[in-house]
């Protein structure tokens, strides 16, 4: 039997979780998560992060699941990466396999790979002017954004634009949109270990990244975990996700 809900359009079932969810966090988790289902083809499964650009500041503000965030904040801490590029720029970004993938290095294909992710199709919101973002799409078979794929992620994505627009410009002049402006002056265990191994090796950034990812490649280790095991030996305690400082993780 088919479910009133499937019979709606996307733009319909927006609106129902604005109304229906109980918070904009909760909105925004609930949106990547029907993203990721609306733009799967037969077969793969899709994982889906939104990036929201403001104030030269990146962050993943609705996630369909925490590796999808993970990834998404591996182009945070390089600054650069395909969700970065589309949001900035305003165009379409596709990379069919991360294993040819050279545009932004080799640190960022691989730390992405590690994760058994392939191919990733990142395209723009329309946000007119509040801010600029990103659907990022992720799928452990390269080049599952093709063609028809493609084309159906386009449609959504300009289908449920006027939508999230909406919903940010609601929560940026909203005194109780705390979770939105948490996620943008979130820092991550990732830029901690980066801080630390800077630290411990005397070198940049980049190369602290590097080490970092060759580490998680090396140990088969998610690149999140070993940084919170980095950090959790090093301070003695559990890594907190969110910082009343701002981030310095920025957009390129």
């Amino acid at each position: 039997m088919t479910s009133p809900d499937s019979e709606l359009s996307p733009v319909d079932r927006i609106q129902n979780l604005i109304l229906e969810s109980a918070d904009f966090e909760e909105f925004l988790n609930e949106l990547a998560q029907l993203s990721a289902k609306a733009t799967a083809a037969a077969g793969n499964e899709v994982l889906c992060g939104i990036t929201l650009l403001r104030d030269r500041q990146a962050a993943t503000i609705g996630w369909s699941s925490e590796e999808a965030r993970e990834v998404d904040e591996i182009q945070y801490t390089l600054a650069q990466g395909p969700c970065l590029t589309s949001a900035e720029e305003q165009k379409e970004v596709y990379v069919p396999d991360l294993l040819d993938e050279e545009r932004w290095g080799p640190d960022y294909a691989m730390a992405v790979a590690s994760h058994g992710l392939r191919s990733v199709l990142s395209l723009p919101f329309d946000l007119q002017g509040e801010a600029k973002a990103a659907l990022n799409l992720y799928s452990t078979a390269p080049d599952a954004f093709a063609d028809v794929a493609r084309e159906r992620a386009w449609d959504y994505t300009r289908e449920v634009s006027q939508a999230l627009r909406l919903a940010v410009r609601f929560a940026l002049h909203n005194d109780n949109a705390s979770n939105l402006r948490a996620s943008m002056k979130s820092r991550t265990a990732i830029d901690l270990a980066i801080g630390i191994v800077m630290g411990q090796n005397r070198c940049s950034q980049e190369e602290a990244f590097c080490i970092l990812s060759n580490a998680a490649s090396n140990s088969n280790t998610k690149l999140r975990t070993l940084a919170e095991n980095l950090v959790g030996k090093v301070g003695g305690v559990q890594v907190a996700t969110h910082f009343d400082e701002p981030s310095h993780s920025q957009a390129g």
